[in-house]
This record gives structure tokens, C-alpha cells and sequence, in this order.
């Protein structure tokens, strides 16, 4: 077996710096990784059971920091969009003519953004993948309004004052009580 691959002084320093300015605990922990194994010379069984990360994790981490520097360290993760079936670019491209569509006042419909969606991909896709497309870009469904927009509160009030059922007198409270035998 070969020797493992030594971490020069200079870094050494560097990773320490790098943990009391990591920002994350995902940043803290690929840096603790390093920083074990070249401070206390540990290696990656040790190092995992120490950090809560498994074995090939923490190969993983060591062998990209060797390969990229310090840069592997701190940052993103693994997030993403890893399934996608077009960028974000091209979905703005699909979405303009539909934009322009709604701004003129036209109505959004979903059912024909999908249809272009499919054809422009070649296969069809489920509904709520044009939906949370919509919503990446900034659309959302808009629900109709509580009341009506031409309605008048001061003819409704007038209307309630008039009605039938505002006229009608309250009958006394013995009326509506059943009488009692003794």
C-alpha cells in the first residue's frame, strides 16, 4: 500500500483558517476532513467516525481537494437542477411568446404551454413539471377575486335596509316558547 499523500504546511495553515471562517456546517465538515487528517494524521475511517461523514465521503473530499485545491471545500453543494429535460434558458425562450401573450391581457392556459413544452422536448411530461417551471419564472396561479369588481357596497347596503327580511318584526319571546303542563 502506498504512503498517503502529504499536505504541505502552508495548506495545513490555510485549513485551519478555512475552518474558523467556514460559514456552514457542510463547509466546516469537508474542511474538518482535511484538517484532521493533516493535523492529527488520521486516516479515513477515524476521520468519518470523527466528522459523522461515511468513509467514501471522506475519500471523496480528499481526492477532489488534491485534484481542485481549496475551492472543493468551500461552497455549494450538491444542489440542483440534475434531471432536466431543457435550461433555463431555453425554457424563458419557450415561455416568451406566452409572456407576451398575458401581458397583452390574453389568458395563460396550461394545457397549451404543455403541449409546446412536449413538442419542444419530444416526449410528454407530467403537468406539474409546467407548473413548477411557471413558478421559476416567476408566474403563479392567480385565484378570481372574492367579489365581484363592478359591484356597489352602497347599493347592497340600500338593498339589505329595504328588504323583506329587514321589514319583518321579531316575534315576542313568549311566541316562539312551547307552553309547559304541569
Amino acid at each position: 500500500m502506498r504512503p498517503p499523500k502529504q499536505i504541505p504546511e502552508q495548506d495545513r495553515m490555510a485549513l485551519k483558517e478555512m475552518l474558523k471562517s467556514a460559514r456552514t456546517k457542510a463547509d466546516f465538515q469537508r474542511v474538518q476532513c482535511l484538517w484532521l487528517r493533516a493535523e492529527l494524521g488520521l486516516n479515513s475511517t477515524h476521520v468519518a467516525a470523527a466528522v459523522g461523514f461515511t468513509k467514501g465521503t471522506v475519500r471523496v473530499i480528499q481526492a477532489r481537494y488534491f485534484a481542485e485545491g481549496k475551492a472543493s471545500l468551500i461552497g455549494e453543494g450538491r444542489g440542483g437542477r440534475w434531471h432536466q429535460y431543457l435550461t433555463t434558458e431555453e425554457e424563458e425562450e419557450l415561455l416568451k411568446g406566452f409572456f407576451e401573450k398575458a401581458r397583452e391581457g390574453g389568458v395563460l392556459v396550461v394545457s397549451e404551454i404543455k403541449y409546446a413544452y412536449e413538442k419542444k422536448v419530444g416526449r410528454r411530461v407530467n403537468k406539474s413539471t409546467v407548473y413548477r417551471m411557471l413558478e421559476r419564472h416567476g408566474w403563479r396561479k392567480i385565484a378570481p377575486r372574492p367579489h365581484h369588481p363592478k359591484a356597489d357596497p352602497e347599493a347592497q347596503e340600500a338593498f339589505k335596509k329595504n328588504s323583506l327580511s329587514s321589514s319583518r318584526k321579531k316575534p315576542p319571546a313568549e311566541i316562539g316558547k312551547a307552553k309547559r303542563y304541569v
